[in-house]
């Protein structure tokens, strides 16, 4: 017979008798004594988690560095201090037709903004639908998504003439297919799981985008909602700047081309302060209260 290890034949190990780890008891701790080291946050640390202080602290650093830039420059023709700006903001808010012109402006966009939406919900469920629909807007945004908004204008002085025709087509144009690119990428991305709940409860159609496909995809919709805003606002004032005047009564944009003309660069600063403060606004507010109650309810974000 061969020798092997340790003098055993191979069959050996099978009459070894298994080997019993020794049974160890753990004295009880109490509660208190171990892992509940309470180390209290300092003064900076409690500071840092407050949202709203970080940004208006970043905000705070970009005055300050404004205000110092224009003491550097010494021009108020090209560069006007904060204090300036916000003098002249404060002078077009009481005096001049500041309030009046933000007015105009914020409806024309809000009906190019609602119809933009509306249409590009629509397109996309339709695509969800159906092959053709797919295709047609797979077709209509490789074609129509890449063309800025504001190259429309001149046609759409030709249709629309010189009114809030033309700015609501513009605006549509710049809404519709970011929403409509980002609403589709949202329904193509829900778990076949869920669409399939959806189909054995017997749901079809509008109801099946409307119930299963719409809350699941709604992270990706709101995302789509919230450049198609920043879109809007752009060719909102873009196109006003450019022809302005709408029915006797200009918006935002013409009161930043008066200004322009007027060599007040100071009212020119006001102007954009107006849209950026109306920018914040809207996303640190409106968006941000329809997040709370939605994706982040739900447990799709954090």
């Amino acid at each position: 017979m061969e020798p092997t290890l340790n003098n055993r034949t191979p069959d050996s190990h099978a009459d070894r008798e298994p080997f019993l780890r020794p049974e160890l008891e753990n004295p009880s701790i109490e509660s208190g004594t171990v892992a509940e080291v309470v180390r209290p946050l300092s003064l900076a640390q409690r500071l840092g988690n407050i949202t709203w202080l970080r940004k208006a602290t970043i905000l705070l650093v970009l005055v300050i560095l404004w205000q110092a830039y224009a003491r550097y420059a010494a021009n108020p023709l090209m560069f006007p201090t904060f204090t300036d700006a916000m003098q002249s903001l404060w002078d077009a808010a009481l005096h001049g037709p500041l309030f009046e012109r933000t007015a105009v402006s914020l409806k024309i966009l809000l009906t190019g903004y609602v119809c933009g939406v509306l249409i590009a919900a629509a397109l996309t469920s339709l695509a969800v639908s159906s092959r053709i629909g797919a295709d047609l807007l797979s077709m209509l945004t490789a074609m129509f998504n890449p063309l800025p908004a504001i190259a429309l204008l001149p046609l759409a002085l030709l249709w629309f003439g010189l009114g809030t025709g033309s700015l609501v087509f513009v605006i549509i144009h710049s809404v519709l297919w970011v929403v409509a690119l980002n609403m589709h990428g949202g329904f193509q991305s829900v778990p076949a799981t869920q669409r399939m709940v959806g189909q054995n409860y017997g749901l079809g159609g509008l109801v099946f985008v409307g119930r299963i496909l719409m809350p699941a995809a709604f992270p990706s919709i709101l995302t789509g909602l919230k450049i198609a805003w920043a879109f809007a606002w752009r060719t909102e004032i873009a196109a006003e700047l450019v022809f302005g005047a709408t029915s006797g009564s200009g918006g935002l944009g013409w009161f930043i081309f008066e200004a322009k003309n007027q060599l007040d660069t100071a009212a020119v600063f006001a102007g954009l302060v107006t849209v950026v403060i109306i920018g914040i606004v809207v996303e640190n507010f409106a968006f941000r209260f329809v997040e709370r109650r939605t994706v982040q309810k739900w447990g799709m974000q954090s």
